[in-house]
């Protein structure tokens, strides 16, 4: 193992996800470069690891790195850990990686889980092309720009968010891509406490008005429907709303339902079915 960089992938939530081969690979390590070297040392000593550490992050990455690329240089095995899921994924280990590549240290990979790629697999959304977008800014202005150049974007989009912004954040998207647009809030990956919820943009704001949020978020958000995308007409989405509300559903619930159905806006489907409940009244 000497004179290489691993990457290695731990546990997003379930210490029982840790590879065979990661957990081989942190053992015959010479040194780990963490993130966090408590929260690191939480999972060494659970597997009853003993490992020299030394800590790498977003405020001292210039100078650490080029300390470890120098210990790597000098024929050290390094194992490369954030506090969890995948090192340089919206992480500052994605500097090191390259700083490697450019010394031209050897770099390696034992993969391990990601919370975004978990999180699109389990909230059910279109998974054939996406776009990961990591964590918003806290800067309103940047935030909102970001946003902005997404207005146009048809692929599923993904976020991280922290709760203590979460609500702040569904406010900008509902802002830049309109109340009835889906999304499925995924939180607490691999925990007990693991769950999805799909909403459209409106449901979520008014969700999260009354109820605190917990944990740590991935936002999978639908992308603008592309023109010719739905094989549905507004009348046929009409007629299978007004059907799911013969079946017993509330106009709101069936314009929902049908709006996901048929690729149309929820808001111009309820309307409609209002107007018709009306003329027939």
């Amino acid at each position: 193992m000497s004179g290489t960089l691993y990457i290695v992938g731990t546990p997003i939530g379930n210490l029982g996800d840790l590879s065979p081969r990661a957990l081989e690979t942190l053992s015959q390590a010479d040194f780990i470069a963490a993130e966090d070297t408590r929260v690191t040392l939480k999972l060494l000593n659970h597997f009853e690891l003993k490992k020299p550490m030394t800590s790498y992050f977003e405020h001292n990455r210039r100078e650490k790195g080029e300390q470890i690329a120098d210990r790597i240089a000098a024929g050290e095995s390094c194992a490369l850990v954030t506090d969890a899921g995948m090192p340089a994924i919206s992480d500052p280990g994605e500097d090191l990686v390259k700083l490697c590549h450019d010394r031209g240290i050897p770099v390696r990979v034992v993969p391990g889980p990601t919370a975004f790629a978990s999180a699109l697999a389990l909230s059910g959304m279109p998974a054939g092309r996406f776009t990961f977008e990591g964590f918003l800014s806290m800067n309103r202005q940047t935030r909102r720009a970001h946003l902005a150049s997404l207005q146009q974007e048809t692929r599923t989009m993904l976020f991280y968010e922290a709760p203590h912004k979460l609500t702040r954040t569904l406010q900008d998207l509902q802002e830049t891509f309109g109340p009835d647009r889906e999304i499925a809030l995924v939180r607490e990956l691999t925990k007990i406490h693991e769950e999805v919820l799909r909403l459209t943009l409106g449901e979520a704001c008014a969700y999260y008005e009354t109820t605190q949020p917990k944990g740590e978020f991935v936002l999978v958000v639908a992308g603008k429907p592309e023109e010719g995308e739905t094989a549905f007409t507004p009348e046929e989405a009409q007629a299978l709303a007004a059907r799911y509300v013969a079946e017993g559903l509330a106009p709101s619930a069936a314009a929902k339902k049908a709006a996901r159905e048929s690729g149309l806006k929820k808001a111009e489907i309820y309307k409609a079915l209002l107007t018709e409940e009306e003329t027939d009244g």
